[in-house]
């Protein structure tokens, strides 16, 4: 790390990463993970079944997590691993992708709410908290480093 390391980035990182290992974990510990984290009775069946899809799906989504993680380290200066040295495309788009992708996913819960409350689960609350601080951290450290991506 170096002494530019801007923190939001890098939180951003640590929490996309964590995101990323949970859908793992969800993968190694099968139906009653995705039972839990409210994936749905649908995802778990397929999972109990031995189904390919449900573990795809999901990691899928952890790849996507880590290599957002990798990005918001890029943009926080880690010069680690080659990732501030051009390795990874179009830094300042990508960021900015992210920083709405969680955002919106983040008010997700809005709309479901003023039109469609029966829908609401608990799991589409606090997911859309969660993504909520993810995306207000990726934008306020892609606010700061703005000018140097």
């Amino acid at each position: 790390m170096n002494d530019s390391l801007n923190p939001w980035l890098f939180l951003g990182a640590v929490l996309s990463t964590i995101a990323a290992l949970l859908h793992v974990a969800i993968v190694v510990g099968g139906a009653p993970w995705y039972r839990f984290f409210g994936a749905g009775e649908r995802l778990a069946r397929m999972a109990e079944a031995g189904q390919w899809y449900p573990a795809a799906l999901t990691m899928g989504i952890a790849l996507v997590l880590f290599t957002w993680g990798a990005y918001a380290l890029a943009g926080a200066g880690w010069v680690g691993w080659g990732l501030a040295s051009g390795v990874l495309p179009w830094p300042k788009p990508v960021l900015c992708l992210i920083a709405a992708a969680y955002s919106l996913r983040g008010l997700a819960a809005i709309p479901l709410l003023l039109f469609a409350p029966a829908q609401v689960t608990p799991f589409v609350l606090w997911s859309s908290v969660i993504c909520s601080g993810y995306g207000a951290v990726h934008v306020l450290g892609l606010v700061q480093v703005w000018e140097r991506l």
